[in-house]
């Protein structure tokens, strides 16, 4: 329960530094900072193998899939970087594949999830894309659409594209536009 407090406000920190970093360019160092502040101060902070803002110690899974090994997440987030940036044109498509494969490899040992979710929407804002947030009522949805992604793309995308409606509805609904 403190825990759950302790995670939301970091959340509140989290998004300004999004803000503060929107306009620059996605690299590990972001990436880490991101954990660093959503994990600071957590009962995960005090122990030793957890290792917040770095890459993860031991080996974990995600939706019962293996991700990549501690030893060779410095390797793979380079690889999706490096990726990522050779695009001519950054499009939604490739902001939810960035994210589907930043899932599949899991550098952190918790936590991952919602840095790659605000992977995305800083993406979104750094590529004048309507950003989105996978609510509580899409979870079960975006879930399948990460672990149907190498075989149904459509599922992940669908679930961002809606996410991204609704948060079109809310910008016209406070701002009016």
């Amino acid at each position: 329960m403190v825990d759950d407090i302790i995670e939301t406000a970091n959340h509140f920190v989290a998004f300004d530094y999004l803000l503060d970093n929107a306009d620059k360019c996605l690299d590990n160092i972001i990436i880490k900072h991101f954990h660093l502040i959503l994990k600071s101060s957590t009962a995960d902070a005090t122990a030793e193998w957890f290792r917040v803002g770095e890459w993860k110690k031991l080996p974990n899974e995600v939706g019962g899939m293996a991700t990549t090994l501690p030893q060779d997440v410095e390797k793979e987030m380079n690889d999706l970087n490096e990726w990522y940036h050779s695009l001519n044109q950054t499009t939604f498509e490739d902001i939810v594949e960035y994210h589907f494969r930043f899932e599949r490899i899991h550098p952190f040992q918790d936590g991952n999830g919602r840095v790659g979710r605000l992977i995305m929407f800083k993406e979104c804002l750094l590529h004048n894309i309507v950003p989105f947030i996978i609510d509580d009522i899409n979870k079960l949805f975006y879930y399948r659409g990460l672990r149907e992604f190498p075989n149904v793309r459509g599922y992940l995308l669908d679930t961002c594209l809606s996410a991204q409606d609704v948060y079109k509805q809310w910008v016209k609904y406070f701002c009016g536009e």
